[in-house]
């Protein structure tokens, strides 16, 4: 039974970043604990970190020191074997591994960059590590500046080297193939191999094979004159020289550009910012000003007023040599560029058999759900079967950079309302990519739909006395207009909330969307990812003060969403006291909504009243309430009232850093949710996601 892979390459710049990415997003789907180690790091400067370990620790939230990550440098491991103590390395490297094996159930080993010199020794210690720690390795070369034919002796070159060293190789990934040899790559390797791995061909990304300005700053030890943090970033698809006159420089623009021109060419300066927001030239990366010659104060001033500003580097090398540097620059993955992570984790989705490479590695049964498995499968379930979904808040900054993210992960489809122009005008500002042909943009007063959706209201509210003059008042809000879109089926559900109250949201859902037959009540849950489980909080969005009637509404809608959602309900009726010692109007009212669950839903693992801590707490049950199945297991809580459980909740989020997925309404005809006010981007995105699923038919 595998326990670990080991990532390994033959060269520097192979992009095995890809693998190591896509690989942990999908471990993280289906093992409990994922750990990652690399036995042998880059050397660095005092005061540096790796930034393969910073990245994949940052991005996924891995709970792993920094120290316990890596067992070495690349010059002390040269030191090491040069004196001839090669098996010290090993047996370090080995101790530290097994002190992850005993914390992990799955670990993930990232092999070296084979940068500078000794790289021949890196790929002889590459194999012996793999095959001491005992563990398959999966092997990534690049096809960058090769024929294909050296390409494919290379990597079965590789292949042969591990096998002879005894390590099992379980699969080979062929990285930065042109897409016309894609086929033919994938075949000879095949026919090579004779179906001794899995083979996977992965083509050239634009967007992973380009550096950011960020990227280029830290190659050339730039300074940051002019700062859009925002900015740095961005993707740099090529870079121009700026030396002849602008007039004669400006139709030489291309999309992504960055301008390397002598500090003190003011004109092309100027006239690169100027059509930068122009909307008759492409959108600019940055500036790299050379000979440091800094511009003078009056010319920062200028540039530093202006909205959308460009990153402007100064150098001091001349404009020649820093074009030479830039051209050679190897594009790296960076912990704060969530654009380029999502993008390998996508390529890696894409290209890569998963499936085999999950039968592979993954030979022991998981145990539970956890957060990361939770929201990993709501991510996969949601792309399974793409949903459209209406974001009524087109002006709110955070609605449109979640919906960027959504839209580049292939998970919804997107429609915003709103003033196309005004949204594009804002995308710009905020330097997001954004792929405006993947959204539908309307806006409500000028839709072919108005007439008709005012004349739909109408129909369905004249019994309370609206004309049409109100109804088309009503549809004029966009709350209203993307809940009709979702009632008459132009969306399959609205995410709202975000620069609105609870109140203006889900009114028109209840006006005329409605509840489901059998349901009385609309009532919320979270779903709260705490650190080693996934419980369902309820109802902590919605209904003040539920009767003991409404409350076990609430309670049986939030079983059966904790089933939809893959959670094991084991419900908890929660109040100020467990079992038949407490009494009082409010214990007396937990006590027979927990009857009423009883009697209408006897499948349901249901306990109550029960004290959250009872609840949770196995210990704790085994005194209070020892007899109870579900107490100490709880997966499902339910709170007696609005107070209670949006405090608790929000204390939880607030104190143990818990995300908190929701609220997901519950009872509707239709999937409508609502947003805080204060909600993250990352709220929002787990909240349409949601969404998608329960429009899937939940």
């Amino acid at each position: 039974m595998s326990k670990a892979v080991y990532i390994a390459t033959m060269e520097q710049g192979s992009g095995k970043s890809i693998v190591t990415m896509g690989l942990m997003r999908m471990l993280l789907g289906k093992v409990a604990k994922v750990g990652y180690f690399r036995p042998i790091i880059g050397d660095l400067k005092e005061g540096e970190f790796d930034n393969h370990i910073n990245t994949v620790r940052s991005h996924f939230r891995l709970g792993i020191n920094y120290e316990d990550s890596y067992a070495f440098t690349k010059s002390e491991v040269l030191n090491k074997i040069h004196d001839g103590q090669l098996d010290e390395v090993l047996d370090t490297i080995i101790q530290k591994y097994k002190k992850l094996e005993e914390v992990y159930d799955f670990i993930l080993v990232e092999g070296t960059d084979f940068s500078g010199e000794g790289t021949a020794t890196e790929l002889e210690i590459n194999t012996d590590i793999a095959k001491n720690l005992g563990i398959p390795a999966i092997i990534v070369e690049s096809g960058r500046d090769k024929t294909m034919a050296e390409f494919v002796h290379n990597l079965l070159s590789a292949y042969d080297l591990f096998e002879s060293k005894e390590v099992k190789v379980l699969s080979v990934v062929g990285n930065m193939i042109k897409p016309e040899n894609l086929d033919w790559v994938k075949e000879e390797l095949c026919n090579e191999l004779k179906g001794k791995v899995i083979v996977n061909v992965i083509p050239m990304i634009d967007l992973l094979g380009n550096p950011t300005v960020k990227e280029v700053a830290k190659s050339l030890n730039a300074e940051v004159i002019c700062d859009n943090i925002k900015k740095l970033n961005k993707q740099i698809d090529d870079f121009v020289i700026g030396a002849m006159q602008l007039r004669n420089y400006l139709p030489r623009l291309k999309p992504n550009s960055l301008i390397v021109t002598p500090g003190d060419r003011y004109d092309i300066v100027l006239g690169a910012i100027q059509a930068n927001i122009s909307n008759n030239y492409p959108a600019l990366s940055g500036i790299v000003l050379t000979g440091g010659i800094k511009p003078e104060s009056s010319i920062l001033s200028l540039i530093e007023g202006m909205s959308n500003k460009l990153p402007m580097l100064l150098v001091e090398q001349n404009t020649y040599e820093i074009s030479q540097i830039i051209g050679d620059i190897r594009p790296k993955i960076y912990a704060d560029n969530r654009e380029k992570i999502m993008t390998s984790i996508r390529t890696f989705d894409k290209y890569v058999d998963g499936g085999r490479l999950s039968e592979a590695l993954i030979t022991f049964e998981t145990k539970g759900i956890t957060p990361r498995m939770f929201q990993y499968n709501l991510l996969k379930r949601a792309q399974q079967e793409r949903k459209r979904i209406v974001l009524p808040e087109g002006n709110d900054d955070r609605i449109l950079t979640a919906a960027s993210r959504l839209i580049n992960q292939n998970v919804v489809d997107i429609t915003i309302l709103g003033k196309e122009e005004s949204i594009r005008k804002k995308v710009n500002q905020l330097g997001i990519r954004f792929d405006f042909d993947k959204v539908k943009i309307v806006d409500p007063l000028n839709s072919k739909y108005f007439d008709d959706y005012a004349g739909t209201l109408y129909e369905l509210r004249k019994h309370k006395n609206m004309n049409l003059a109100m109804a088309r008042d009503k549809m004029a809000d966009v709350s209203y207009f993307g809940t009709m879109m979702v009632y008459k089926g132009d969306a399959d559900g609205m995410v709202s909330g975000a620069a609105h109250a609870t109140q203006h949201t889900i009114l028109p859902a209840l006006q005329f969307i409605k509840t489901k037959p059998g349901v009385s009540v609309v009532s919320s849950i979270f779903f709260m990812c705490l650190e080693d489980r996934v419980s369902v909080f309820g109802d902590c969005a919605i209904n003040p003060n539920p009767t003991a009637e409404q409350l076990s509404e609430i309670a049986i809608s939030s079983a059966d969403s904790a089933t939809a959602f893959g959670i094991d309900p084991l419900v908890a009726m929660l109040s100020y006291s467990s079992g038949v010692s407490g009494i009082g109007e409010d214990v007396d009212k937990v006590r027979k909504a927990t009857a009423i669950v009883k009697e209408k839903r006897p499948d349901i693992m249901i306990e109550g009243p029960i004290q959250y801590d009872a609840a949770v707490d196995p210990y704790i049950a085994g005194n209070k309430m020892p007899d109870s199945v579900v107490a100490g297991k709880a997966s499902v809580l339910i709170f007696p009232d609005l107070n209670t459980g949006n405090n608790t909740y929000k204390a939880v989020q607030r104190e143990t850093g818990t995300i908190a997925i929701g609220p997901m309404l519950q009872g509707l005809n239709k999937p409508v949710n609502d947003l805080s006010r204060g909600c993250t981007i990352d709220d929002i995105f787990n909240t349409v996601i949601i969404t998608a699923i329960q429009a899937q038919g939940l």
